[in-house]
């Protein structure tokens, strides 16, 4: 019996198959119709099946954290069942009173299921050994086996092969090598098994060790790449992804490959692991399991991605609790992070070891085998070009070491080795409130922090080997904290190291096609580590509870002093995490066409310097936020700010600029379209200050065409990419009138956009000019003709009211976003202080397909005109601003008024008015 089966208490319990064994042999003891006796067979075991696996349930539910028991059990299950099903087809279906000598089958079990190991939804993978070519008996009882498997409901991967082709086929294919590597017998000829594990042994394995393990690391590297080459994603793949069980399943494959051990634990014996360590891999396979049995159980199906929608309920059923500051979920994924770094360090030691004795005879991958300490290296060593250490107390009799690895490694541009990274783990408990403290200790850090080489690799080192939590325990408190939502990609730990990586490329210039203006910028910054130590420390006090930015600024001014920076430049630091968020909210959620939201920026920002430092610290913040969150078009909202704010700061008064503003863009124009003067003074008469300075050149000049080819036309609709903004423009020049703006919303909706940006004008003649921003629900712009045809005649339907658009909009099924995952309650801000014109509204709601359709259409009812609307959206939480004024041009004023467009406003965001709502 496999060595997992024996932990297994009350096996009996799950299935007992002497009693399933003799009920076979009572059944229909007289017949002989093989159809009909397979199929009362298959009416039993599929009982079995079915009580095993809600016996294995009911056990996980009562111990939720027995993973490996779970993986185990299920394993059990289908090994009782596979020999009754061979039994049953061998002495009932097809018996065979004198088999030959080819006449002869070995049921094995390969794969995972080979280990033991199975979720509630694995596939079983079995294999079908013959001494030979199969005969027609041998054809015979496969296939009525795998009928029966077929008929349990089984997802089986089968193969069926003599001696010589498993030998072939191994040795020409990896993947079937790696899974007879883990071959199991389960039934039938054991003789036949045996010979075949010989001759794997001696034909396959043999003299091919170091070629299985460079395939298997370099597999390995393909698979992370594929899944998201970080640990710390925050949907992990349980199974695939960096720090998953896969990579446990690798460092065994390569253990049993090279050292033909059948246990993880004999590899204690083989020097590769530790005790400890052996424990460590023990407890993160028993906590993967424990997610993945609960993961297959919730989704009814092989769910191998912790998705957002799951993580709430495996939370509860493994009985993780809310403390302050971190929900219940969030203190779940920080356990799945922490076991998927401890899979990570075991895999760095584990590959040193093979290196260290599997390596060609003093050489490391091409380098020469060097034990060298250089003055330089204060005392450290050189191991195959690595940086080691000269003895295992070398840590012990001065921890400050501990930081000066790291230091040496980013100065010298050197690998640390692995043993090294083992040890200061294990040392990394003598970083005390004296080394905290120790001048040397915190220039060393900050020379890594700030280095102008790559402070991202050396950082996610230190942070690797907890160097780093043990010394800046503030930061300790955030490694492997996830946020629950569907904007932060990555663990704060992670972002905060990656955000630290993209500013050093930005300040070397290796980003300049994206961030062009962030890269001049950060070469003209007065103190560089004023904001490599803001990066670092903008989301430190996340998950304690109130504002991080807030909270995170008092950690700011607690820890500068230690690092070294002076009185100003703590002050600075703590500035900039206070007010981190201040750059993207303005630029995002306000209208920077209107004076009072510069003014307001300005007069928090104070001056240029700070300005520059924001404006990098917002880039690298959104940028390691994770793929597909930075876009053309922040990138634009951000310029315009960050110049707008720029002019205010050098000219104090700003409307001398915005008159300049406004005559170099009309210049332009008129430069690019090579228009006359009075057909430029026509325009300029016909478009209000606001529309100049609310949109840039490109569109400038797309609308100035549409308006001209208009004529006298009453609605003009154009439709085109804007691949610069990576989405699609659509403009509307049509007679404005109430409610346009909900109905093209509605339109845009029906059509399968998605509206990221909305710019609505009035010109001076009654006309409206609307700019939208779609995108589809991928966030890709509407690029193929047809699509964009579809896009311009949804909207003049919707204007011409050809059709009711409440019917179309309620026939059109919400899809179920994965949004719904989340809980947010909607809120609604009405400020009349963020603009001296109109009244701003700001609501904070779920997303969902027509939410701007909804909240303008609850607008439209309350008798108020848009003025413009900027949309932002961050995972789940929609954020949808609104400047607005009653009909005749003022602000919405008065506490019934305003409470009145509140509640409609809560309505709307809440999905209320949805059925109440008129074309």
């Amino acid at each position: 019996m496999s060595v997992r089966f024996e932990s297994i208490p009350q096996r009996r319990a799950i299935v007992d198959r002497r009693a399933l064994s003799d009920a076979l042999a009572e059944l229909m003891p007289d017949s002989s119709d093989t159809t009909a006796l397979r199929q009362g067979a298959v009416a039993l075991l599929k009982e079995a099946l079915d009580a095993g696996r809600a016996e294995i349930a009911r056990r996980l539910l009562e111990y939720p954290s027995r993973g490996s028991e779970a993986a185990a059990a299920q394993a059990f299950l289908v090994d009782q069942l596979l020999r009754l099903v061979y039994d049953f087809t061998t002495k009932r279906l097809y018996p065979i009173n004198n088999p030959t000598a080819s006449e002869r089958i070995a049921l094995i079990a390969v794969g995972g299921y080979g280990r033991g190991e199975m979720a509630p939804f694995s596939d079983v993978d079995i294999g079908f050994l013959t001494p030979w070519k199969q005969t027609g008996w041998t054809e015979q009882v496969i296939e009525a086996m795998l009928y029966t498997l077929w008929d349990l409901g089984l997802k089986v991967g089968q193969s069926s092969r003599s001696l010589d082709e498993m030998v072939r086929m191994a040795k020409s294919d990896i993947t079937i090598r790696t899974g007879l590597l883990e071959g199991r017998y389960v039934w039938g000829d054991q003789a036949l098994y045996d010979e075949a594990s010989l001759r794997f042994a001696n034909e396959v394995m043999a003299g091919t060790g170091r070629t299985f393990i460079a395939e298997k690391l370099t597999e390995r590297d393909v698979r992370h790449k594929r899944m998201g080459d970080s640990r710390y994603v925050v949907e992990p793949n349980l199974k695939e992804g960096k720090g998953g069980l896969r990579d446990l399943h690798t460092l065994f494959w390569i253990g049993k490959y090279v050292y033909r051990v059948p246990t993880v634990a004999e590899l204690v014996d083989k020097g590769l692991l530790t005790k400890n360590e052996l424990r460590q891999f023990q407890k993160a396979e028993n906590f993967l399991w424990a997610v993945r049995c609960h993961l297959h159980s919730i989704a009814g199906r092989a769910e191998e991605r912790l998705t957002f929608d799951f993580q709430p309920e495996i939370a509860r059923r493994m009985r993780y609790a809310d403390r302050p500051g971190k929900s219940a979920v969030e203190r779940f994924m920080q356990h799945y992070f922490l076991i998927a770094k401890q899979v990570g360090d075991l895999t760095g030691v584990f590959l040193a070891h093979l290196d260290e004795s599997h390596a060609a005879r003093g050489r490391r991958f091409g380098l020469p085998m060097i034990r060298r300490s250089p003055k330089k290296l204060n005392g450290f060593v050189l191991e195959r070009g690595r940086l080691a250490l000269p003895a295992e107390d070398f840590f012990a009799r001065d921890p400050i070491r501990l930081i000066e690895m790291f230091a040496l490694a980013d100065k010298h541009g050197l690998e640390i080795h692995p043993l090294a990274i083992r040890a200061a783990a294990r040392d990394a408990k003598l970083i005390d409130a004296s080394v905290r403290n120790d001048p040397r200790a915190n220039a060393l850090f900050l020379d890594v922090l700030t280095s102008p080489r790559d402070p991202e690799t050396v950082l996610r080192w230190m942070n690797e080997a907890t160097v780093f939590g043990r010394f800046v325990p503030d930061f300790g408190r955030v490694v492997a904290q996830m946020q629950f939502d569907m904007y932060h990609h990555y663990t704060v730990d992670e972002h905060s190291i990656r955000a630290i990586g993209l500013l050093s490329q930005i300040e070397k210039g290796t980003l300049t096609d994206e961030h062009p203006l962030s890269t001049v910028i950060a070469n003209q910054l007065v103190s560089r580590r004023v904001l490599y130590v803001a990066v670092l420390l903008h989301d430190i006090a996340k998950g304690r509870g109130g504002d991080h930015s807030v909270l995170g600024a008092e950690v700011a001014k607690k820890l500068c002093p230690r690092f070294g920076l002076t009185a100003a430049e703590t002050e600075a630091v703590a500035w900039l995490v206070r007010w981190h968020l201040l750059m993207s909210a303005t630029a995002f959620k306000r209208d920077l066409a209107d004076f009072k939201t510069i003014l307001d920026f300005v007069e928090q920002v104070q001056s240029l310097e700070r300005l520059r430092l924001l404006l990098v610290l917002t880039v690298v913040d959104i940028r390691a936020v994770g793929p597909g969150v930075w876009n053309g078009w922040k990138r634009q909202l951000l310029t315009d700010l960050f110049e707008a704010g720029e002019e205010m700061l050098r000219l104090g008064h700003k409307q001398k600029g915005r008159a300049e503003r406004i005559a170099a863009k009309q210049a332009a124009l008129q430069e690019v379209l090579g228009w006359s003067d009075a057909e430029m003074a026509r325009l300029r008469k016909k478009l209000t200050d606001a529309y100049w300075i609310a949109e840039p050149l490109d569109v400038l000049e797309r609308n100035a065409r549409l308006v001209a080819a208009a004529s006298e036309n009453p609605l003009s609709i154009e439709a085109q990419v804007y691949p610069e903004r990576g989405a699609t423009l659509v403009t509307v020049y049509a007679s404005d009138h109430p409610g346009l703006f909900y109905r093209v919303a509605g339109a845009i909706h029906l059509a399968g956009g998605s509206i990221i940006d909305a710019r609505i004008h009035t010109t001076r003649d009654g006309m409206a000019l609307d700019n939208f921003l779609v995108q589809d629900p991928f966030g890709q712009p509407l690029d193929e003709p047809q699509r964009l045809k579809r896009l311009e005649t949804a909207i003049e339907d919707a204007l011409a009211n050809r059709h009711k658009l409440a019917d179309r909009l309620a026939q059109k099924p919400l899809a179920r976003t994965r949004a719904e995952a989340f809980e947010i309650e909607p809120a609604v801000l009405i400020d009349n202080k963020a603009s001296n014109r109109y009244t701003v509204i700001e609501v904070n709601a779920r997303d969902r397909p027509a939410l701007l359709n909804a909240l303008a259409y609850a607008l439209f009812q309350s008798k108020v005109t848009i003025h413009s609307a900027h949309i932002a959206t961050y995972g789940e939480r929609a954020v949808d601003t609104f400047y607005i004024t009653d009909l005749i041009g003022d602000k919405i004023e008065g506490t019934t008024r305003t409470k009145a467009l509140e509640r409609r406003m809560l309505e709307a965001a809440r999905g209320e008015q949805e059925g109440r709502k008129a074309a």
